[in-house]
């Protein structure tokens, strides 16, 4: 094997640590390992793109190792895709960042191996370390910590929290989580003006389908709960899910005993960000144009920040996100006929059909994990707010692509109109006692991760 020699800029190189065989048995080793292990289980598409990169570089390819060059080769895009439109590759490289953060900050990567994969910000080639002081200097946004000690970390579960030290890689991580959920604070801030700046400049025609004709119509502010990106990684990262009362009662990880004090630290670390998802801010964006035109206004809050005296309102609420990233939206499942289901075995959210029509199926399940092809699917829910005048939209995705898609759909009010038409709801109604309320069930032709195109699937008219 050629070996990966110092003689490329920083960025443009991979460590020397890979020089003989029995160290490329080793970190390959190593790799499968990080792969397989549980901060990379949930996203099929970080693996594969890890294992890539990781190839790619052991073999010297690293002329592969451009963001065109992995965006036509991994996912199949064409030789000429316009990578400022598509950053596939930009998210999943960030995504394998944190992922590889994760690993190594958990009791199983910390005392598992000496050897260490880092992924430079701004670069696509990894390096190798025997050990995580031989990495770069982590940068910005990284988690990655400065040393580690050659004892395994304690696992004794009984010691009491408040006697947990942190090491520096969490007190510098929580600073990074704090300066990205600023930021994306403020870009959202900024889309929203710019949203309603452009629908004043440019006006669209005025929203008379629902829910909207009767969202705008009412005198109360909307009120829009965007998802909590956070709460969906804690739960996939401790296999615990959250109950809407456990979320309500700020209890974001229910058996702290199960977990060793490394995972503690780190999903109280996940935990001091807020971060908004980012599909999120487009529909968000969307919703502020459609008000903006009808002479109205909405109210955005996290889905963190709510409480149960939010919801004791006759106001109308918008809420994003399936209850995996948005817990609220399970005290509505009672009135939909399409419901998400977590199932643990192929560790995703399926959507189970309790009132299927003839000729449906009383479950779909999406078959497009990570960057696979296949399907996805999403629902656009409007239903009445439980002993309350206001009414609740929600629009949730199995994947984020699929939340994407439904606020894409309830945002083009005349596309809605089309789909309320062929299901044979009626769409113009601003009366309240006379609103129908809606479940329409988005199905997603996936392509290495991405949608090439969505359709209306069915669609059910309430009781």
């Amino acid at each position: 094997m050629q070996s990966i020699v110092d003689t490329e800029p920083r960025g443009e190189r991979s460590s020397r640590s890979i020089e003989t065989k029995k160290d490329l048995a080793e970190f390959r080793e190593h790799l499968k390992e990080v792969t397989e292990s549980a901060a990379f289980r949930g996203s099929h598409r970080s693996a594969q793109f890890l294992k890539y990169i990781c190839e790619q570089a052991i073999a010297g390819n690293l002329h592969s190792l451009k963001e065109r060059a992995i965006g036509v080769e991994l996912f199949g895009r064409p030789p000429a895709y316009d990578t400022g439109e598509d950053a596939i590759v930009r998210v999943t490289a960030s995504d394998v960042r944190k992922r590889l953060s994760h690993y190594y900050l958990s009791s199983a990567g910390w005392s598992s191996s000496e050897l260490r994969i880092h992924l430079p910000v701004g670069s696509y080639v990894p390096e190798f370390a025997r050990d995580i002081r031989d990495a770069v200097e982590p940068k910005i946004g990284e988690t990655i910590p400065e040393s580690v000690s050659p004892e395994a970390p304690s696992t004794d579960t009984t010691k009491p929290e408040a006697h947990l030290d942190p090491p520096t890689g969490f007190l510098r991580s929580a600073k990074s989580w704090l300066m990205i959920a600023i930021g994306v604070a403020c870009l959202c801030l900024l889309a929203l003006l710019l949203s309603i700046r452009s629908s004043t400049q440019e006006p669209a025609s005025r929203a008379s389908v629902l829910p909207w004709s009767v969202f705008f119509a009412d005198k109360h502010v909307p009120l829009l709960v965007t998802s909590d990106p956070n709460i969906a990684e804690i739960q996939g990262l401790t296999a615990q899910p959250v109950s809407v009362s456990d979320y309500a009662n700020q209890i974001y990880v229910p058996n702290t005993a199960s977990l060793s004090p490394e995972m503690i630290h780190f999903t109280r670390d996940i935990l001091r960000g807020d971060k908004a998802a980012s599909v999120d801010t487009p529909i968000v964006a969307g919703i502020a144009e459609l008000a903006a035109v009808n002479a109205s206004r909405i109210n955005v809050r996290a889905a963190r920040d709510l409480h149960f005296s939010d919801l004791d309102t006759d106001g109308n609420l918008i809420f994003l996100g399936s209850p995996r990233t948005d817990p609220w939206t399970s005290l509505f499942d009672e009135q939909l006929d399409f419901r998400f289901i977590y199932d643990g075995a192929s560790r995703q959210e399926v959507i189970q059909n309790v009132r299927p029509h003839p000729d449906e199926p009383a479950e779909y399940v999406p078959t497009a994990k990570g960057f696979a092809t296949g399907q996805s699917f999403a629902t656009v829910s409007f239903v009445r707010n439980p002993n309350h005048a206001g009414h609740v939209l929600i629009l949730a995705g199995a994947n984020a692509e699929g939340t994407k898609a439904a606020g894409e759909l309830v945002t083009n009010p005349s596309s809605l109109a089309s789909a309320l038409q062929r299901c044979g709801i009626r769409s113009s109604s601003a009366a309240s006692d006379a609103v129908e309320h809606f479940q329409i069930l988005l199905h997603l032709r996936m392509m290495a991760g991405s949608p090439t195109a969505f359709d209306v699937a069915t669609c059910h008219i309430l009781p």
